[in-house]
């Protein structure tokens, strides 16, 4: 190949990367906080709501409220503001605000034109399970966990009123049609109706034995409707507080209800795969819709009243003719449990969310798919760089292994297999094998290149919660989560080589020294513990912290070892004597996993509290802290050259850590001046094509190290494209 078609060639290859890169800057990088990079994921999807005019979709979820446009299925913003998963959220009557509940104790109030924040109203002590706006929209109430209601100015964000009275969480809420009356359900089993104006108890309905889920009046608001998790609905008189009616079934699920738009029927969901309807002038049931196969889990109806959609744990979403009791059509394609349903406006589509964290638009007609929102996935429990800083591993609460591209942020593959949460990833030092663990007691070893399985580590008698490979890639330390063992293995084969008993508690984490002599494991029973890997014998116990040390990590020289706690500290550790050298404070929760940088000057650690934290290695001093995750964040990882750090969480999070970290030396910074620019560019061109048999080849070009200069060196000089030292 020529110089001049080499050059065309990369020249082209680099506008396609360019290209694929720009499309993939919409999720990924939608409200990202300060010092973050890019996202990969959206978190799990929970809940769904249309706009009033049908044109936007808003998917509540673990990191933030997703809206999409509902007829490209395209992102249109991300509403980020809530600390932890948004639980529950409702359109004001006209459109115009949307309120989020989440249980960093806040409601939120948006603006649903711009998708701004309007205010943030705090007050709640605990999670707020539950909001609903007045029929008029001046009012929101809120249901919270600190066992009060409160009522809220929606346009200032002022507190109106707190209701106190309830002696447990207080799960759900809901206005009369007329707004003079508030009814909430407990998990102290009782209904309570409150008068909006003057915040006094008016009755406290009582018969219920278990957690009040869900209240609804009907549409006259002369009755209201109340299902607990013990499988019973309950229909009382408003305004005398009686029960008028239980409405009970052996074995039922009575998690959704739902009255229809005339107030004649109730629709109750069961457990027994059945939705009944209820004639509420006789309290009988009129008819049972059976055809679903498993629990029916969320019920609605169109706005007409003619049509009713059931969503179910057989992974199907039904829609019935109300006028003929018959099946209209089943809803297939998710691979799920259906959480949330709910018809547009104009009620010629719907949404539903399932629990394989896509979310569908359906023809309500046809039954067709319109479009499918993808990108959504459960928590992150571990994460890992692979040794080129090209792919990300993930281990996930869904059971499945992902690889992505770093690069562009998208998904690359899903290795399944697992049959329970994947807790830990690690890529083997040549980047060949990637080894994960998982709660179902097994290790398994995967070709990183093709996601095919090589082996299955069996030996553990309950779940893995870490895996390391030692330096030399040729051995697999594993913790065992429940049996309180560390087991090495063979890589090449996949056999036991030995087990490491010591530990009276579940091994948590597990790392090789740097020479590969040394395993750390951290443990239950709060010590650190050092192992001979040659003889299986334990060399030290390290004593002093007061909790579960659930995470270790050797410093680059081996000299020093950091440990993670759930007594909400980090400890540095001498490694020759034992002794512990600093305690690093700050965290306000659990303390999950702890990594240094490369270079060793810094050491990160991640927490329950939802932050990350960056410290000075060889001071101790606390550098950074970034925030984000909206919950617990239970990894983190540094890219290959230091620059940056993953973190694992409800999503994932990449992080520019260069601020934080010495300078590395860029492979691809050919010319030495510093940063990666077009002479590099020049003098890659010139190498493009040839193989270690070529005279004149040059292996600083070849940067997979396969003996060839080609396109899997342009990939990863082109990631480098632009960077500096």
């Amino acid at each position: 190949m020529n110089r001049s078609s080499t050059l065309s060639a990369l020249i082209l290859l680099t506008a396609v990367l360019i290209a694929q890169d720009s499309r993939a800057q919409n999720h990924t990088h939608m409200g990202l906080p300060q010092g973050a990079l890019m996202r990969l994921g959206k978190g799990h999807s929970r809940l769904v709501a249309w706009t009033r005019d049908g044109t936007r979709l808003a998917v509540g979820g673990t990191i933030g409220i997703w809206v999409y446009d509902a007829e490209t299925g395209d992102e249109v913003s991300l509403l980020s503001g809530h600390r932890r998963e948004v639980v529950s959220m409702v359109f004001s009557p006209d459109g115009l605000t949307l309120a989020s509940a989440s249980g960093d104790y806040t409601v939120r109030l948006w603006d649903a034109a711009t998708w701004q924040e309007k205010s943030t109203l705090t007050g709640h002590t605990h999670r707020v399970w539950s909001v609903a706006f007045s029929p008029d929209g001046t009012t929101l109430a809120s249901a919270s966990g600190d066992y009060t209601v409160r009522l809220w100015d929606a346009a200032t964000g002022h507190e109106r009123n707190t209701f106190v009275g309830h002696t447990g969480s207080v799960n759900s809420v809901a206005f009369s049609p007329d707004g003079t009356t508030l009814a909430s359900g407990s998990r102290d089993e009782t209904v309570r109706i409150w008068d909006t104006a003057t915040g006094h108890e008016k009755s406290t309905l009582t018969g219920h034995t278990s957690s009040v889920t869900y209240v609804v009046f009907t549409p006259d608001g002369q009755n209201l409707a109340s299902a607990t998790s013990d499988g019973t609905v309950r229909l009382w008189d408003v305004a005398t507080g009686e029960e008028e009616g239980a409405l009970t079934r052996q074995n039922w699920w009575a998690g959704s209800v739902a009255f229809s738009p005339d107030g004649t029927t109730l629709a109750s969901a069961g457990r027994d795969s059945t939705v009944r309807l209820w004639d509420l002038a006789t309290r009988q049931v009129n008819h049972t819709l059976t055809g679903h196969t498993s629990t029916v889990r969320s019920v609605v109806f169109s706005h007409d009243g003619m049509t009713l959609a059931s969503g179910s744990s057989d992974n199907t979403v039904r829609l019935w003719n109300l006028a003929t009791k018959q099946e209209k059509n089943t809803l297939k394609g998710h691979s799920g449990t259906i959480r949330t349903i709910a018809f547009s406006p104009d009620e010629t589509s719907l949404a539903s969310a399932s629990w394989d964290h896509t979310v569908r638009l359906w023809d309500v007609a046809t039954g067709q798919v319109e479009s499918t929102l993808t990108g959504h996935s459960g928590s992150t429990r571990s994460v890992a760089f692979s040794p080129d800083g090209a792919t990300l591993a993930s281990g996930d609460v869904d059971d499945k292994v992902r690889l992505w591209d770093v690069a562009t942020g998208q998904e690359i593959i899903a290795l399944t297999g697992h049959t329970r949460d994947v807790t830990t990833v690690s890529f083997s030092p040549d980047g060949t094998t990637l080894a994960s663990g998982s709660w179902d007691g097994t290790v398994r070893l995967w070709d990183a290149a093709t996601g095919q399985k090589k082996h299955t580590l069996a030996g553990h008698t309950r779940g893995i919660e870490s895996v390391a490979f030692s330096p030399d890639g040729k051995t697999l330390a594993s913790a065992g989560g429940g049996d309180e063992t560390v087991r090495l293995w063979d890589v090449a084969t996949g056999q036991e080589q030995d087990t490491l008993t010591g530990h009276f508690g579940s091994v948590l984490s597990v790392t090789f020294s740097p020479d590969g002599t040394t395993v750390a494991s951290a443990s239950r029973d709060e010590t650190v513990r050092l192992w001979d890997v040659a003889t299986g014998q334990e060399e030290n116990i390290l004593r002093g912290h007061t909790s579960f040390t659930r995470s270790v990590a050797f410093s680059p020289d081996g000299t020093t070892l950091a440990s993670a706690s759930q007594d909400r500290t980090v400890r540095l550790w001498n490694v020759a004597t034992g002794q512990e050298e600093k305690t690093l404070t700050g965290h306000t929760d659990w303390v999950f996993s702890v990594v240094f940088s490369p270079d060793g000057s810094t050491l990160v650690s991640s927490s329950w509290d939802g932050t990350v934290r960056l410290w000075n290695a060889a001071t101790g001093q606390e550098v950074a802290t970034f925030t984000a995750h909206t919950f617990w964040v239970p990894s983190v990882a540094f890219s290959p050259d230091g620059s940056t750090l993953a973190s694992g969480g409800s999503a994932i999070l990449l992080w520019d850590a260069s601020p934080y970290v010495a300078p590395q030396t860029l492979v691809t910074d050919f010319d030495g001046d510093g940063a990666v620019g077009f002479p590099d560019f020049l003098q890659f061109a010139s190498q493009f094509g040839k193989s270690q048999d070529d005279a004149g080849f040059d292996a600083r070009f070849d940067l997979d190290d396969d003996g060839e200069i080609g396109f899997n060196d342009f990939v990863i000089f082109a990631r480098s494209f632009g960077t500096a030292g």
